[in-house]
């Protein structure tokens, strides 16, 4: 599975490089550019890539201000012509912080930390025992056993469990359920994605999980949700 990413860089020669940089690394696909940091807050906000690439000193915002405006963060490697600015960088937890003009053999570096971290909660094959998810201001750890079933709410996402209250962060389902084991999980509903494991009974187009709760089947889901429920 590539890490997808996107660099935000006013210096359209600056996004050249990376580009030519990523090209060279087969576990990467940077997927977009942008020398407008605006256009690309917002496309942060629609696709939530997995790594970002960003400068720190452009017109339009500040590269630090757009990453601290972010509920859900990607992983970070700044790329920038100040060293001044390394200490915020770090305190952002930023993967790693790359002096302009850096080489290849730097970059490839940074990559490497981004790939091993992006690794510890993503195995190859999407099957994994917990994902990370930023909420109330810092990252938590879920446990993928601990998941009854997860809801849409706009551009949120509230992660529910059997003994525990409720997660929200800022994501879509369609990007938590490219985290999520197929095997695992379901989506019934353009709303809900289930548990496997808590299913329980399914009457018509609902379904009922072990803790009570009773969703909806979508239509479009229907089959799929038959394919789980039937008898083996």
């Amino acid at each position: 599975m590539k890490i997808k990413a996107i660099a935000i860089d006013d210096e359209p020669l600056a996004l050249e490089i990376v580009k030519q940089y990523c090209t060279q690394l087969p576990g990467i696909e940077l997927i977009r550019t942008f020398d407008n940091a605006v256009a690309g807050l917002e496309y942060i906000h629609q696709h939530q890539p997995d790594l970002l690439f960003i400068d720190i000193d452009m017109p339009d915002i500040n590269g630090i201000d757009l990453i601290n405006s972010l509920a859900s963060k990607p992983m970070i490697i700044f790329t920038t012509a100040y060293k001044e600015f390394a200490l915020d960088g770090f305190e952002l937890e930023a993967i790693d912080y790359l002096l302009k003009p850096f080489s290849f053999e730097r970059f490839e570096k940074a990559f490497q930390k981004a790939a091993s971290k992006y690794k510890s909660t993503n195995s190859e094959d999407g099957a994994q025992e917990h994902i990370f998810v930023y909420t109330e201001y810092r990252m938590k750890k879920i446990l993928l056993q601990d998941i009854i079933y997860i809801e849409s709410l706009d551009d949120y996402i509230k992660i529910h469990f059997m003994n525990d209250k409720p997660v929200m962060t800022l994501m879509s389902l369609k990007k938590v359920s490219e985290k999520l084991p197929p095997g695992q999980f379901i989506r019934i509903h353009r709303s809900y994605i289930t548990s496997v494991k808590h299913f329980s009974e399914l009457s018509g187009r609902k379904i009922k999980l072990t803790n009570g709760t009773e969703l909806p089947v979508g239509e479009s889901y229907s089959s799929e949700v038959n394919k789980w429920t039937r008898p083996r």
